[in-house]
């Protein structure tokens, strides 16, 4: 008989840098680790990998210069208009340093009173406190200032990003906007900066007369003399790895995943699922920020992993259809109609309001809260007994 669900595991592994051999070092860790610990590995155990060794092996970086040429050839060298971009010095603002190598004139457009994924320039109290409708409210530099004056500090970083994002270039002008339609004032040209909304945008664009109108998943696409690209991507999901650098998003991922699995059942037997995840898709409570700055959580999985979860809500049928009966007949009456997966009780559950989210943007988020963002040394995650229920034994 089981005594524990799911459990996750953050397993250490070596420093690992470009040109690795990746799959043999996760290989070796995740089998010491079972030998050294005591645990087993099982049929249908899973297996995370954080993007950042996978693409940090795959040597997929690029230089600021690099990403000026790619900017320079698809604007011509013209004025740009950069919309949504989110208040962040590790992910755009080592892009905003190259992308200002590259045009004559940048007119950086942000969003108020937060960025998409909820860093904020102003708070929602002095927006409304000011009389501002941020649906259509549009306004300069100047005219923002003299609104919110010196209220423009992050509360977590402590960065004023007015300041900080024209110090990279005496070319920058900012400008505040929820629509994105209102950069066509200053330039028909126009980089799409926003991750989840980017084909809106972009869509929006071009339909009120932006002559050129591109996302940042469309720069940095292609292999040019077998330097760092993502064909899916581009750019988005790129991290800051030194000041004149970035490590994109990994790419090949499917080609990892099925290796990687393959190697793990040649070497222990069992079928493990295999997960590249970056950035889990959670909210901080507190400050409001959505963590997911990443364009996806999972860019890559073993098929097993694609859909999501089929499980009943039994608080709900704890405390409601079954609650007349003992502790016994209660566990025996669940397991029951679990194994069967009684139809009513499946379209109680459905009615119920049961939230249908991916498999892989849970896990993702699982691996994401369980390896951190500092110090633990745990690119790998082990999941287990992630599809067992209450009835399994």
């Amino acid at each position: 008989m089981r005594h524990t669900g799911v459990t996750s595991r953050g397993i250490i592994a070596p420093i690992l840098k470009e040109g690795d051999n990746l799959v043999d070092i996760i290989c070796e860790s995740v089998v010491n680790a079972s030998k050294n610990e005591g645990f087993a590995l099982n049929d249908g155990d899973i297996l995370g990998v954080t993007e950042s060794v996978v693409a940090r092996c795959q040597g997929n970086y690029v230089t600021c210069e690099e990403i000026a040429a790619d900017i320079r050839a698809k604007f011509s060298g013209d004025d740009i208009g950069l919309v949504f971009p989110i208040l962040s010095r590790n992910r755009f603002a080592i892009l905003l340093k190259a992308i200002a190598m590259s045009g004559k004139k940048i007119y950086i457009q942000l969003s108020y009173p937060s960025d998409e994924v909820g860093n904020a320039l102003v708070t929602s109290d002095d927006v409304e406190k000011k009389g501002v409708d941020p649906y259509k409210d549009n306004f300069d530099e100047a005219q923002f200032r003299e609104l919110f004056g010196d209220k423009t500090v992050h509360p977590f970083t402590g960065v004023d990003y007015i300041s900080y994002y024209k110090g990279f270039g005496k070319n920058i002008e900012i400008i505040f906007s929820n629509d994105p339609r209102h950069v066509l004032k200053y330039t028909k040209n126009v980089l799409c900066c926003d991750i989840h909304t980017r084909q809106r945008t972009q869509r929006l664009v071009l339909a009120a007369g932006g002559e050129r109108a591109l996302r940042l998943d469309e720069i940095m696409t292609e292999n040019k003399n077998g330097k760092g690209y993502n064909a899916q991507f581009g750019l988005l999901g790129s991290n800051k790895a030194t000041e004149d650098k970035v490590k994109l998003f990994p790419r090949d991922g499917e080609s990892f995943v099925q290796g990687l699995q393959n190697a793990l059942f040649n070497k222990t037997g069992k079928v493990i699922e295999i997960l590249v995840y970056g950035d889990g898709c959670f909210k901080d409570p507190v400050g409001g920020i959505w963590e997911l700055a990443d364009p996806v959580v999972a860019p890559a999985f073993t098929a097993r992993l694609g859909g999501r979860p089929n499980e009943l809500k039994l608080k709900y049928f704890i405390d409601n259809e079954l609650s007349g009966l003992s502790r016994e007949e209660l566990a025996a009456a669940m397991r029951e109609r679990i194994m069967k997966k009684d139809s009513n009780l499946v379209g109680n559950m459905q009615s119920e309001g049961t939230t249908p989210r991916r498999l892989t943007d849970l896990l993702g988020s699982l691996c994401d809260l369980t390896s951190g963002s500092g110090d633990r040394g745990t690119p790998i995650v082990l999941v287990q007994g992630y599809f067992t229920n209450y009835a399994t034994e």
